[in-house]
């Protein structure tokens, strides 16, 4: 037998991938039970009854100077930034990205730049950001699209340009045009594909938007855990970090469920 050969069913693979999780919490759990019976007033490793205890407060009382729930507004703030963020992101992969991949013209004049502006770090880029957009949602946002859209758009282009050149001969053989291309042999191959580019590109689009909430911000997931970590409140730290996995967990399988009914031709063709 070959280990390779070996697929596990549907149930199989969830308990494998719970496996290391039960592991993690089990080694949290002992050894946060451990620093609290050498010392009880430990908050390095907060215990699930104090992180309860914190998160019920963050969710359920009103803070006395806004009148909001801060966990809630933290969330619907953080949300809001990213999804505009990822929305621009999208619309501006697919119609540049299109574009470069379609015409080799406008990929020899343009790819240059987008390869340029994709090497540059774009948490360096921040404090020119807040110069030039000042503190507000302006931005947060305008850091989220500098850092994934010229990924995205490289991987569309490259992508459309790699596909079968047969196509795009029997199609113009047919008498399509360029623009006839574009929609109908392109776009419905880019669309699966850029999908799958924005599920990859989650993780840094977060670490975008905690690393400006940190810096400017009065409100959001980000800026809550860096304001209570002068306190050393892991107990509020914790859970937060928590809840940005679960919600980056939740949009990850969303796009993963709309690419596979939308496209399922494509995740077809991958087996």
């Amino acid at each position: 037998m070959r280990w390779v050969n070996v697929r596990p069913s549907r149930r199989t693979g969830w308990l494998l991938g719970a496996g290391p999780l039960v592991v993690l919490l089990l080694a949290y759990l002992i050894a946060s039970a451990s620093r609290h019976a050498a010392n009880s007033a430990d908050k390095v490793l907060p215990t699930p009854a104090a992180m309860f205890a914190a998160m019920r407060t963050m969710m359920a009382d009103a803070d006395p100077l806004t009148g909001q729930l801060i966990f809630w507004a933290d969330t619907l703030a953080s949300l809001e930034r990213l999804g505009i963020a990822l929305a621009i992101c999208t619309l501006s992969a697919l119609l540049v990205g299109m574009v470069l991949g379609v015409l080799p013209a406008a990929r020899g004049t343009f790819g240059p730049l987008v390869t340029t502006i994709a090497v540059i770090p774009p948490i360096a880029l921040l404090p020119i950001l807040f110069i030039v957009f000042g503190l507000g949602e302006t931005a947060k946002v305008a850091l989220i699209v500098i850092g994934i859209t010229p990924f995205l758009i490289r991987d569309l282009a490259d992508h459309i340009t790699a596909l079968p050149r047969e196509q795009m001969i029997k199609a113009q053989t047919l008498g399509a045009s360029s623009w006839q291309l574009a929609l109908r042999v392109a776009l419905p191959q880019a669309l699966p594909r850029l999908i799958a580019g924005v599920r990859l590109s989650l993780g840094p689009a977060w670490v975008y938007l905690i690393s400006a909430e940190a810096i400017a911000s009065d409100i959001g997931l980000g800026y809550r855990i860096f304001l209570v970590r002068r306190y050393l409140s892991m107990d509020i730290i914790i859970p937060y970090v928590i809840w940005i996995s679960l919600l980056a967990i939740v949009m990850d399988v969303a796009l993963a469920q709309l690419s596979r009914r939308a496209f399922g031709w494509a995740h077809e063709a991958g087996r």
